[in-house]
């Protein structure tokens, strides 16, 4: 689980509150209408937005903003290298038996484009399509919420409008005119908090882990091309360093020193 995501809800929620209780009482800030208004429109031109077939494939890669990767880069890193070392002393066809113990569904398929002998121009082109139609997915997921960043403000200033509407039919009645204002503007209110604290931050925190996952599946190609081209695995893990950060090398080195110090004391 990403509990960055978690704690900055939370965190922005909790905040908020203090903010608003340290000035005053929290009561006049709730009016369901308002909240009715904001979500129920937001949500519903949203719908009209999106084909009701891409609803639930998005559903799926907004809980991306929610999980964590179940594999670092370090440990395809690992993973590759190790399967290098085999098929140099092996044979290719060596890694089928490894296949079993992947996990990475990507690597896995790519793996297998090695072993049935593909040419590495087909490998690319066949790797490079499934990564531009998963980058097409997640585009979806993060503009499902680009688009509701976009339509709960607007929702915000109809339900202002609606408020102003029913505030006008009340200047009559001057003592009604004060929870009419305020009603008016907490649709305003409810529409920014929505998008700048929900749905611009989680839209941003999918396509920033798309562009992970993007770079990761990059290397997952760059490790298989070399292991099917017979590189030495040094080199090979000296290329696939360079995705990583300098923190992410030093983790790794470390990682690699502490595997090797306890095979050497077996």
């Amino acid at each position: 689980m990403d509990i960055a995501t978690i704690i900055g809800i939370i965190a922005g929620v909790v905040f908020l509150l203090g903010s608003i209780a340290w000035g005053g009482p929290l009561k006049p800030f709730w009016d369901a209408p308002s909240v009715i208004c904001v979500v129920g429109g937001g949500i519903s031109a949203a719908f009209i937005t999106h084909k009701i077939t891409e609803i639930k494939p998005i559903m799926k890669v907004v809980m991306k903003a929610f999980t964590s990767r179940e594999e670092s880069q370090i440990d395809i890193i690992r993973k590759l290298v190790e399967l290098s070392m085999k098929a140099r002393r092996d044979g290719l066809l060596s890694l089928e038996a490894e296949q079993e113990k992947i996990e990475d569904e990507f690597l896995k398929a790519s793996l297998q484009l090695v072993i049935d002998g593909v040419e590495p121009d087909i490998i690319i082109d066949s790797m490079d399509l499934e990564i531009e139609n998963m980058k097409a997915r997640h585009d979806k997921g993060a503009g499902f919420f680009k688009t509701l960043a976009a339509q709960f403000p607007a929702w915000g200033m109809i339900g202002t409008l609606i408020g102003l509407i029913q505030l006008l039919l009340a200047l009559d009645d001057p003592s009604k005119i004060g929870p009419a204002m305020s009603v008016a503007l907490v649709t305003t209110f409810y529409g920014s908090v929505l998008a700048n604290l929900i749905c611009n931050p989680i839209a941003n925190k999918l396509s920033t882990k798309s562009k992970e996952e993007i770079q990761q599946k990059k290397m997952i190609v760059e490790g298989i091309l070399s292991i099917q081209a017979g590189e030495n695995p040094k080199i090979l893990e000296h290329k696939l360093k360079t995705f990583l950060s300098p923190k992410q090398k030093h983790e790794y080195d470390r990682i690699v020193s502490e595997a090797s110090s306890s095979a050497g004391n077996k």
